[in-house]
């Protein structure tokens, strides 16, 4: 990318002017150069004096599309990553440069008006696991995964298993594949090991991550929904059960006494009772009786272990 607008900017660049720009050797410039040309880009060489490479017949690519805006928000979104790898900020710097002059203090702003800090305040830094990016690899190489992988169970089992993506959702990494029994979701962090091996990924011709992984979402969300309790609670309390259950907190109609009617959800009776058992008397659940059930349960619990 950052030849391509650096050969639109001057029209003719040689590649010792690319080298110096990216920082790499005049070797590795004409190579790069030499594999524009063989992947179908209209790049030719001028030999002599005053030659150099050029795009046959001033030919444009759509990089020269981006309005200022846009590539203000392109530096905005790589800006976030900074920190993430070296790599990312060499790519911004080459990228950076090879900008028209007029979009460079706006790109660069954009790329430093936002840090991500990935520790929460008292909490330990969240990076991204290590093995996420061996499984990267591996899902733009299309190649095989041989996982050592330790399910609910805990007993680390081996797995070979087709890379299709990865998903980082709330900090929390997951590597969609297919396996001989479909389509399978793995948590990253639950992977002992990984093994990138020589064999070609099978991966559906049409497949898209984002559609994929709208249905992952749904079904978990459906397990996650199995069991719902119907709760009477006071209106100042119904944005705190809203944070706690997510989307399974809906309804909110007024009832008697101030308060207001809403229906919870989790993937067991206990679960909701567990979730529920913090606003202590608060909150009254209405049914189902196996969620009261086990809310007494939680409090003779815990009055058994703090009576004295």
């Amino acid at each position: 990318m950052a030849v391509l607008l650096l050969m639109q900017l001057r029209g003719r660049v040689t590649a010792a002017e690319l080298a110096a720009e990216l920082e790499v050797s005049v070797a590795t410039a004409r190579r790069d150069l030499e594999a524009l040309s063989a992947a179908g880009v209209p790049v030719y060489p001028q030999p002599g004096r005053g030659g150099g490479w050029s795009l046959v017949g001033g030919a444009r690519t759509d990089l020269t599309g981006l309005t200022e805006p846009e590539a203000q928000a392109v530096f905005a979104l790589l800006g976030t990553a900074e920190g993430a790898a070296p790599e990312v900020r060499t790519a911004l710097r080459k990228l950076l440069r090879a900008l028209p002059g007029t979009f460079r203090a706006g790109a660069q702003a954009a790329a430093e008006a936002v840090v991500v800090d990935p520790a929460g305040w008292g909490a330990g830094d969240r990076r991204r696991p290590e093995l996420v990016d061996v499984l990267q690899a591996a899902v733009v190489r299309r190649r095989r995964v041989r996982l050592t992988y330790r399910g609910r169970d805990r007993s680390p089992a081996p797995r070979l298993v087709d890379p299709w993506g990865l998903v980082d959702k709330d900090d929390r990494w997951y590597l969609v594949a297919g396996t001989p029994d479909g389509r399978r979701t793995f948590r990253v962090d639950r992977v002992v090991a990984a093994e990138v091996t020589d064999e070609p990924a099978d991966r559906p011709a049409e497949l898209r991550l984002a559609d994929v992984w709208d249905d992952v979402v749904a079904e978990m969300e459906g397990r996650r929904s199995a069991v719902a309790a119907t709760v009477l609670a006071p209106a100042g309390v119904l944005p705190v059960l809203r944070r706690v259950f997510g989307r399974h907190c809906t309804g909110g109609e007024p009832a008697p006494g101030g308060r207001v009617r809403v229906q919870v959800a989790a993937h067991t009776a206990r679960s909701v009772a567990e979730q529920l058992a913090g606003f202590g008397g608060s909150v009254e659940v209405v049914g189902p009786p196996e969620v009261r059930a086990e809310l007494v349960r939680i409090g003779a619990e815990l009055v058994e272990r703090h009576s004295s």
